[in-house]
């Protein structure tokens, strides 16, 4: 498998999304905002997110290990490395997670929370996503939506969604993520496809994927043409130019007005 990757953040602030790729892996991770909340943790998302990753790729080093029991032992590995802080602390470090194996003639995925992996296989895409998180607190939701980013309003309003959405993640009444607790990985979507009629395949973090998803500004097929024309690069390029005609988040409602954004691209 050969695999092409670029992470890039969303403007000033560090990068909290982090991407790997190996011979038979691809991870990609993307940190949660902490909306300027306590986190009980004195190191931070990008930190939280490059101690999981390096230690996911182990964890998954034996291609008999379950892509569920490997972030789950990640995730009890990384809380080991920090028990100064506080980690029941509802705003601890956090982050969605991709994870794409090949596998004895198999492509094992598993997705938690809402950063997707699309296969182009020969007539149809399909995307493997996981979008709990979007059935959450709607209310709270359309109140950032409604301000302009980057206004006193609306970082008002995405603290309020945030404060309620760590009360409910990784709750039966919420959504999951990784975080400190390695019971979360029993929660992920995964399984396998044939890697026979599997063309390509991408891990996205959704700051690349809302292109499509949510922007509408090109299909599946188009960034799949993108990424063997330009690569990664490219496809975030893309991104970024599309954000720039909307700033404020008037055309399109969102939490800032650019995201980090991370692709690892899969070929055969």
């Amino acid at each position: 498998m050969r695999i092409a990757i670029d992470t890039q953040p969303g403007g000033a602030a560090p990068n909290e999304d982090w991407v790997a790729g190996t011979p038979t892996l691809a991870v990609v991770l993307d940190g949660l905002s902490t909306a300027g909340l306590d986190t009980g943790c004195r190191h931070g998302v990008p930190w939280y997110v490059a101690h999981l990753g390096s230690r996911l790729v182990a964890a998954l080093a034996d291609p008999d290990t379950p892509l569920s029991a490997g972030l789950g032992s990640a995730l009890e590995q990384v809380a080991a490395l920090h028990p100064e802080c506080d980690l029941d602390n509802p705003g601890t470090p956090s982050a969605t997670v991709a994870i794409l194996r090949e596998r004895q003639g198999f492509l094992d995925h598993l997705v938690l929370a809402d950063s997707p992996i699309v296969l182009e296989e020969v007539e149809d895409f399909t995307v493997h996503t996981d979008l709990r998180v979007d059935e959450v607190l709607p209310e709270l939701r359309a109140e950032v939506e409604q301000y302009e980013t980057d206004t006193a309003e609306h970082q008002e309003a995405l603290r309020r969604f945030v404060t309620a959405q760590r009360q409910i993640r990784n709750t039966p009444a919420g959504y999951w993520v990784a975080a400190s607790r390695p019971e979360a990985a029993e929660h992920a979507i995964s399984g396998s496809t044939p890697i026979k009629g599997v063309r390509s395949a991408v891990a996205l973090s959704d700051g690349v994927s809302r292109l499509v998803t949510e922007y509408g500004m090109a299909t599946w097929a188009e960034v799949f043409t993108t990424l063997r024309t330009g690569g990664p690069q490219e496809l975030i390029s893309t991104v970024r130019k599309v954000e720039a005609t909307d700033p404020t988040g008037q055309r399109w409602p969102r939490y800032k007005s650019g995201d980090d954004a991370s692709v690892a691209f899969c070929q055969w």
